[in-house]
């Protein structure tokens, strides 16, 4: 993981402004989402594994799960996950449905951030900024 200081940072938005906002970029709300905190993800590369541009935020009045609630931003940061090759070794078979579980365990969940990934994820975060900053729609 490699951390990316942002003017961002502790600034407070409603989580519905920021989707519309960072959608068209290529931002989506990652999967680690709860109802106080989640992340809009970027992917990036997906080169031996997968890299994206992470910008974290935190609840500050609501749930995630309700119309209008405020998001305050965290440190944007860049993350590796390496996958396994082959067959994932760490599979559940459901006995009830008889279904399966169909992805791979990472291999390494923090994996090294290839060099040439880091200004990339950079200049990610400075168009963010430069949309968030300036907009006179910011909550």
């Amino acid at each position: 993981m490699i951390e990316l200081p942002s003017k961002l940072e502790k600034r407070q938005y409603k989580l519905d402004f920021l989707e519309e906002a960072l959608k068209p970029l290529g931002f989506s709300i990652g999967g680690n989402w709860d109802y106080d905190h989640g992340s809009f993800d970027y992917k990036m590369d997906d080169h031996v594994g997968y890299q994206f541009v992470r910008i974290p935020f935190k609840v500050v009045d609501g749930q995630l799960d309700t119309k209008g609630v405020q998001v305050e931003l965290m440190r944007p940061y860049i993350l590796s996950h390496k996958y396994q090759i082959g067959l994932d070794d760490h599979v559940h078979i459901g006995n009830l449905s008889a279904s399966f579980d169909q992805f791979q365990e990472p291999q390494d969940p923090d994996a090294t951030v290839p060099s040439e990934i880091i200004p990339v994820g950079k200049q990610i975060v400075k168009k963010v900024e430069k949309l968030l900053l300036t907009s006179q729609n910011k909550q």
